[in-house]
């Protein structure tokens, strides 16, 4: 099954999925979101996917605090 923006909570409940697992799903919604912009992309829709993302990164730190704030830090 292919997970979406939507289903980071129900993730981070996975208790059958190893740390690693659940942060590459993550980090593979995040590269999708990403990816899905285009040069036609708006200022809103831009803007949307760097808030959706600021999340995915912090639920990432609640699983992995190093990665978690490194990834924190580097948007900022």
């Amino acid at each position: 099954m292919e997970y979406n923006y939507d289903d980071i909570e129900k993730i981070i409940g996975f208790t059958s999925w190893s740390d690693s697992k659940k942060i590459s799903e993550l980090f593979r919604i995040d590269s999708w979101m990403y990816t899905n912009l285009g040069s036609d992309s708006t200022e809103k829709e831009r803007a949307s996917v760097e808030r959706k993302s600021k999340r995915i990164y912090k639920e990432i730190s609640k699983i992995d605090p190093m990665i978690g704030s490194e990834l924190l830090r580097s948007i900022l």
